[in-house]
């Protein structure tokens, strides 16, 4: 295809005239009063918080609400922390160490260089570029909310650096193949490694802190070295689990286990496992129902009851209807959260509880009824579940959604190749050169036809007879506007104080 031939000289000042004319087009009268409204609102909230310097604005913690809080307590917490975690320690020198961590990458990327474990153009993508470059920075998210349940007190911060890496060099020993895991062997993966874990610095306060013990949180190398290091520890839990016929699981910090043993032996060997590492402590509560990330578990009377768990705290959410996204994306939200409840619920009852749960919470979020009306029911051939308790038709939706496997195991299992020797992560995706990816942004009317029309202008134009158009699939992927968050949450430090660059020494 030309962009300079005869077609595309009549073609594209027609897509440039249809873009000029979708945003110089009047919004509706409603949707321009709704607008200037939620303007005025966000404005009075911005003057109002800037009258009010000490409070403090945060996205909560696993949840889609904002948590206002007092700054001076927040701060506190912080500290509070810190001291009691004793990870982090602050850089006396005021020394900015973002131009040490620069030069300490580049030493182990032309290291890997040299070694023909990357290309050169991986180590150019892999280095940071200067102009964007940030340190970085602390960033609070606070909470708001007869089996064994056990948690993890501040998993990413109490691994010891020598002892993480240890139990790293254990794990790659057993792994690895050929001592090598892809392109890298044992050496380089530790170098990587303590790399990451010797340049764990961030600003706080307009002051440098270095964390000496574990990682920083969000960090995807922490809660892979995490997992490592709870791996090896929680073996003789798993194999004492095993031996009962009982149940051991672990999804990050949070530990389920089940038992029919008395309560002081159990305890006995939840203490014994404690007192194997020291930087391990598990809060540990026994009970015959429990909360598991977002899952109820019950004892009725020897079978497991199953249901989906709201925190108290919780708000009925969803994404609001009224929300600037593509309404492909409303279309999906009760589709998705009624799958989720089918795969949750184990009987019918709690799924319809579920299910009333969702209808409100979309109704609150001003969601038409048609909406929730969707075709989940249909397309699962469970219309009946609607009309009347039908419990085997229930289950039978139940058993089919839970053991469905997802995306990513599918793709597991379609691998050919040995993902130890050829991680996935480091194959490079194919082009594919029949798929033309056109990204725009996305508002509410008028410019929500730009699809439909950039369709039609693409037919009209490119899609004739014998035309090479007609293989290419086109995808249109809208990006969406800024959000509340962006306009009232301020966590960053000083530009300055992230970006310094300090002279080599």
């Amino acid at each position: 295809m030309s962009i300079t031939d005869e077609r595309a000289k009549q073609a594209f000042p027609e897509l440039e005239q249809m873009i000029h004319d979708l945003y110089s087009k009047p919004l509706p009268v409603k949707l321009y009063r709704r607008a200037r409204r939620e303007y005025r609102k966000v404005k009075r909230l911005q003057k109002l918080l800037n009258r009010l310097p000490d409070i403090i604005i945060r996205r909560i913690d696993k949840g889609e609400g904002f948590y206002f809080g007092n700054k001076s307590i927040m701060e506190y917490k912080t500290v509070e922390y810190m001291n009691k975690t004793e990870a982090y320690q602050e850089v006396t020198t005021g020394r900015c160490p973002l131009s040490d961590i620069l030069r300490s990458t580049e030493a182990v990327l032309d290291y890997l260089l040299k070694k023909k474990a990357i290309s050169k153009a991986q180590r150019d993508k892999l280095l940071s570029n200067v102009n964007t470059l940030e340190l970085a920075h602390l960033y609070t998210l606070p909470k708001v909310h007869k089996f064994i349940t056990g948690d993890v007190e501040n998993l990413y911060t109490m691994i010891p650096r020598e002892g993480g890496i240890n139990a790293l060099i254990r794990f790659l020993d057993k792994c690895s193949k050929y001592r090598k895991i892809g392109p890298f062997n044992i050496d380089m993966i530790l170098k990587m490694a303590r790399l990451i874990l010797d340049t764990n610095y961030f600003a706080y306060k307009n002051e440098y802190y270095h964390q000496k013990r574990g990682g920083a949180m969000g960090s995807v190398f922490t809660q892979v070295f995490a997992n490592i290091y709870m791996l090896e520890w929680e073996q003789d839990l798993i194999r004492y689990q095993a031996s009962k016929h009982e149940i051991y699981g672990r999804y990050v910090d949070d530990i389920f286990m089940t038992t029919n043993e008395p309560f002081e032996e159990l305890i006995k060997k939840l203490e014994e496992a404690q007192q194997k590492d020291n930087n391990i402590k598990i809060k540990s509560t026994i009970n015959d129902t429990f909360y598991f990330l977002d899952i109820t578990i019950t004892n009725a009377n020897g079978q497991l009851k199953t249901s989906i768990y709201h925190k108290p705290t919780a708000d009925p959410y969803f994404l609001p209807y009224t929300s600037d996204h593509p309404h492909r994306i409303h279309r999906n939200i009760p589709y998705t959260a009624l799958i989720r409840a089918a795969r949750l619920c184990n009987n019918l009852h709690d799924f319809h509880m579920e299910r009333l749960r969702i209808k409100v919470s979309l109704l609150l979020n001003n969601y038409p009824p048609k909406f929730i009306k969707n075709q989940f029911f249909q397309v699962n051939k469970a219309d009946i579940l609607i009309k009347r308790f039908d419990e085997k038709t229930y289950h039978q939706l139940h058993y089919k959604l839970l053991y469905q496997p997802s995306k990513h195991e599918l793709e597991l299992k379609a691998m050919k190749n040995d993902p130890v020797l050829f991680p996935p992560i480091l194959q490079q995706k194919p082009w594919n050169a029949r798929i033309m990816c056109v990204r725009h942004t996305f508002e509410s009317r008028p410019i929500s036809t730009f699809s439909r029309q950039f369709m039609t202008w693409w037919k009209n134009h490119y899609q004739y007879p014998e035309s090479l158009a007609n293989s290419i699939q086109i995808r249109l992927i809208p990006k969406t506007n800024r959000t509340l968050q962006n306009f009232l949450i301020r966590k960053k430090p000083r530009r300055q104080i992230l970006t310094k660059l300090e002279p080599t020494t």
